[in-house]
């Protein structure tokens, strides 16, 4: 027997296997024209009944198709008619019928991959080929379908409890606003106008984590390789980036020969040209340091986002910046996630945010698609007077680890020549406003809240807890 016919035979005989396995089957899959007309009819019934259907309702249904040519039906229905109910065990009916999905998957994956090489595709580049073939490799059977807030109160305690694995910072206030650190699979992205300080702060955390004896991956698309690992030796080192120029050969050697007997982390450096490449670069690159140098990185940098170019659209081809800096971000975050690790990477703001004291989400520049994207976004404020002070303010944007609104502000100390921030005394933090702006409260709306919140049953001291809440803010 085929394994199509017991696959169909199934689908019609055992409820709990149509199920499980329908999400996965596809008509596609179906080479011949008769089990894919039979399949059409079962999911037609089951998508209209929530139910699978008997052999005498397809037949009908087979029947009253009159699309069906005299000698189609009688094929088909004869197919139907001669189906029996199967005894077979039942896992490896499921692993059989995984596999014949996995394998028409590839197979069609591998077909469409001809059909773009030779130009018959016009909306895919060769750069989605290998994406369609991991798509079909990565065909798995999940039966479990949701939560269940009930059953799986076990498992989800166990979750809050977890400690989860994070890149932590050197920087005290961005361990408080992120709960310890850059969390596995998650985009993290720094806003700032032309030179405010992106790619120091991004140059500053990379040198922070290979100090923490960690592997970090700088992909740059802005500056020169030698650029990067300049300003990393600057804050390395420990020095200004005039006396790196200057300093002995001697001497230098012995700082490196110190930094390597401090850490036993590694950071690769490379650079591309700006929107040449995109996430299929990147897996390409990542696989070719785990071959050559046994290299995963546990933190990539990305100088920058905007600069990228997209896998899922050909260079030149005519779309909005929207869709293509949200494609770009949404690539990779996929690749955060598939690599299991958190991604830092940088975007400009627009014209109009260059010089605002108060930057918003909305400064965002090309695309608002980015910040719908990310999982923490924060940007870098730069003025006259916060020059000055060498000072850098640090506004959040959006904030996935905590909330946002804590420690929405804050200054941190920066050391443009030597490429460093540091945490600054907490004196420095005094008369920042998180709002940053005077609010006006209405005052009866205000007492109806509070009177609703008294009449609520409430443990004791929720109350105080409101009107404290709301004594934080500025009339």
């Amino acid at each position: 027997m085929k394994i199509e016919t017991l696959i169909l035979q199934s689908l019609i005989f055992d409820n709990d296997y149509l199920r499980k396995v329908i999400p996965f089957l596809k008509d596609e899959y179906f080479v011949d024209s008769n089990e894919k007309l039979i399949f059409k009819k079962i999911t037609d019934f089951l998508n209209v009944y929530k139910d699978k259907p008997n052999k005498d309702a397809l037949v009908i249904a087979l029947q009253n198709d009159k699309s069906l040519t005299e000698e189609q039906y009688t094929e088909t229905a004869t197919l139907v008619q001669n189906m029996d109910k199967s005894d077979h065990n039942k896992d490896w009916l499921y692993t059989e019928t995984e596999k014949f999905c996995k394998d028409k998957a590839l197979y069609n994956a591998i077909l469409s991959s001809i059909s773009i090489l030779d130009g018959r595709d016009s909306n895919m580049s060769k750069d989605g080929i290998p994406s369609l073939l991991q798509k079909a490799l990565g065909v798995c059977f999940d039966h479990q379908v949701g939560h269940d807030y009930i059953d799986d109160a076990e498992s989800r305690f166990e979750f809050y409890h977890r400690k989860e694995t994070r890149i932590p910072f050197d920087l005290d206030y961005f361990n408080k606003i992120t709960n310890g650190g850059l969390p596995n699979k998650t985009l993290n992205v720094v806003l700032a106008g032309t030179g405010v300080g992106k790619s120091l702060f991004m140059c500053h955390v990379a040198s922070s984590v290979l100090a923490q004896n960690k592997n970090v991956l700088y992909i740059t698309l802005e500056m020169a390789e030698e650029r990067i690992a300049e300003r990393i030796d600057a804050n390395m080192m420990n020095i200004t980036l005039d006396q790196l120029k200057e300093i002995p050969k001697a001497i230098y050697d012995g700082r490196i020969e110190k930094i390597k007997g401090k850490t036993q982390g590694k950071l690769i450096i490379k650079e591309y040209p700006t929107t040449g490449a995109h996430v299929g670069h990147f897996k390409a690159l990542l696989n070719e340091l785990q071959l050559k140098r046994q290299f995963k990185p546990d933190l990539i940098v990305i100088d920058y986002l905007n600069i990228c170019s997209s896998s899922r659209f050909k260079a030149g081809s005519n779309i909005n910046s929207y869709t293509l800096i949200k494609s770009i971000a949404e690539e990779l975050r996929g690749l955060a996630v598939e690599e299991n690790v958190p991604i830092l990477s940088a975007t400009q703001t627009t014209r109009g945010g260059y010089g605002n004291t108060d930057v918003e989400l909305t400064d965002t520049s090309e695309s608002f698609g980015l910040p719908a994207t990310v999982d923490f976004m924060f940007a870098l404020i730069s003025t006259e007077e916060l020059e000055q002070l060498n000072q850098l303010m640090v506004k959040q944007l959006k904030n996935r680890y905590n909330d946002p609104t804590a420690n929405k502000r804050f200054v941190i100390g920066v050391d443009r020549a030597k490429m460093k921030l540091y945490d600054l005394e907490e004196s420095a933090q005094k008369g920042i406003s998180d709002s940053g702006m005077q609010v006006k409260i209405d005052e009866p709306a205000l007492n109806r809240y509070q009177s609703s919140q008294m009449s609520r049953p409430q443990s004791s001291g929720r109350p105080g807890m409101l009107q404290k809440d709301f004594s934080k803010i500025k009339v």
